[in-house]
């Protein structure tokens, strides 16, 4: 069974009805396991318990059950405990010692990091420092393979250890920061006036840690073409090696393949992060356009509040400056001189004309032809005046335009005939075409590929095959130029219909 499918039954005490006590019981297991303590005893444990208001009445019984729970669901390992016997009756008690499982001590360390999260939003950074940092261990470990890797095993474990835990930091504190950003929160704070005092201090942040990423990503890129495969799978024995030099009472021979296969995977996450493949864009590339992004929509938010801003700005004191204009004129002249000024003209009237005798853009318009405009009333009963008609016949001029359609086409007819040679067309030995055949053959082509077996009914009435050598290129001639495509074969076989 596929261990992604397994049920996790070591975190049932998250959920159970008494998860409060079987949380803090198991907090307790993992702070000890921190200060290097692995086997607690039920005296201590409840000792520790009933320091905590909410265990004031806990009792010595109810513990024991809750441990034997926490056994079953493989959160504690139970080992008897035969050194403090000092009668029969105690030995026969078997009185346990317990020890947290690897499965609940990882458990309890992802809790604690989801606790000091605040709230529901993302946090993370934008550290310009961790990309140098990542550079100087790439440089470390390009060195080291340059030499004769005559080192303990545990230095170049320090050096890869050292390249990840940079690489992790940037992966998640940026991604995290990116979806603060991003979150919907965060956006609608960004539309506030508030927004305002903040938005130096983002878009310079912002604009500098891309600054230092163009610097910085451009010389871990060049690091990372240079160390190949080849240079890393060395490395990677170094790294079994030091694995191997740990005790350890299992077989270790069937892990060496699944840890170099690691290694592999680890390494190559790296290289597609910063280098990108030739499917997928590479995440660096990814998060200089986001970041540039977020400093856009910014300066967009900005811009909108300041719009805002203006448009609902009073603008009572520029009316009363006005007004002691209008009140120091003397005249009404003056004052209606000011107004025309200020305002503009109360009641002017737009002309148009529909159309212009002239190109020139710099004709004034007094120069032009007058137009004569028709008024209509406004009113929807007014009808414009018609007078009775006659219907005209049309027969004779469709007769005409039928006519010269078929003669149109049948001379099209005729230039295609011209080509065919023993009831095919190839393309590689036509010498210069009409555009309008080679036109009419591209769209054989066309139509052949939507079809089957390749075979298309043309607007002529007859069937062509089309076979196309994609093996083999060829340069079709037309007087209005060359256009380069595959060899095809057109193979009549008869007439499909009447043709149009």
């Amino acid at each position: 069974m596929d261990v992604t499918m397994k049920k996790v039954v070591e975190a049932s005490y998250l959920t159970a009805d008494s998860a409060a006590h079987y949380r803090t019981i198991l907090r307790y297991f993992y702070h000890q396991h921190e200060r290097m303590r692995d086997f607690i005893s039920p005296e201590e444990l409840l000792d520790y318990l009933r320091t905590i208001p909410m265990f004031g009445d806990y009792q010595e019984e109810q513990l024991h059950q809750q441990l034997a729970q926490l056994v079953k669901w493989n959160n504690l390992i139970a080992r008897q405990d035969m050194t403090n016997a000092k009668t029969v009756e105690e030995y026969k008690k078997k009185r346990f010692r317990y020890q947290s499982t690897p499965y609940t001590i990882e458990i309890e360390r992802m809790l604690i990091v989801l606790e000091k999260k605040v709230g529901d939003t993302f946090q993370g950074s934008l550290e310009r420092s961790q990309f140098d940092r990542l550079l100087q261990s790439l440089a470390n470990l390009q060195k080291e393979l340059t030499g004769d890797l005559s080192k303990k095993p545990e230095e170049y474990l320090r050096i890869w250890e050292d390249v990840f835990r940079y690489f992790q930091t940037i992966r998640t504190s940026t991604a995290d920061y990116i979806a603060y950003i991003n979150s919907e929160q965060t956006d609608q704070r960004m539309q506030t006036e508030a927004f305002l005092v903040y938005k130096n201090q983002f878009t310079t942040y912002l604009r500098d840690f891309i600054v230092s990423l163009q610097n910085t990503a451009l010389q871990i890129r060049e690091r990372l073409d240079e160390l190949t495969l080849d240079k890393m799978s060395v490395f990677f024995e170094k790294l079994i090696e030091h694995r191997q030099s740990i005790p350890r009472l299992e077989d270790v021979r069937s892990s060496v393949e699944e840890w170099r296969m690691e290694y592999l995977e680890y390494w190559d996450s790296l290289r597609q992060w910063f280098l990108g493949s030739s499917l997928q864009q590479s995440e660096l590339d990814v998060l200089q356009w986001q970041t540039n992004e977020m400093i856009r929509r910014m300066t967009r938010y900005v811009q909108r509040i300041g719009e805002r801003q203006q448009h609902f700005r009073s603008r009572k004191n520029d009316y009363l400056h006005l007004a002691k204009w209008f009140v120091s004129t003397d005249t009404i002249a003056e004052a209606h001189k000011l107004s025309s000024v200020v305002f503009g003209a109360m009641t002017i009237k737009h002309l148009q004309l529909e159309e212009v005798s002239t190109d020139n853009i710099h004709s004034e318009t007094w120069e032009e032809d007058p137009v004569l405009l028709p008024l209509k009333p406004r009113t929807n009963r007014y009808r414009e005046r018609t007078k009775p008609g006659s219907m005209v016949s049309n027969t004779e001029r469709k007769r005409q335009q039928r006519e010269q359609y078929l003669a149109e086409r049948k001379q099209e007819r005729l230039l295609i005939e011209r080509h065919i040679d023993e009831g095919v067309i190839r393309l590689s030995t036509l010498a210069t075409v009409e555009p309008f055949v080679r036109k009419v053959l591209l769209s054989w082509i066309g139509k052949s590929m939507a079809s089957k077996d390749g075979r298309v009914k043309t607007d002529y009435g007859m069937i062509v095959k089309v076979s196309i050598d994609r093996e083999k290129s060829i340069h079709l001639h037309a007087e209005d130029g060359t256009l380069r495509m595959p060899d095809a074969l057109f193979t009549f076989e008869g007439e499909g219909g009447s043709g149009a």
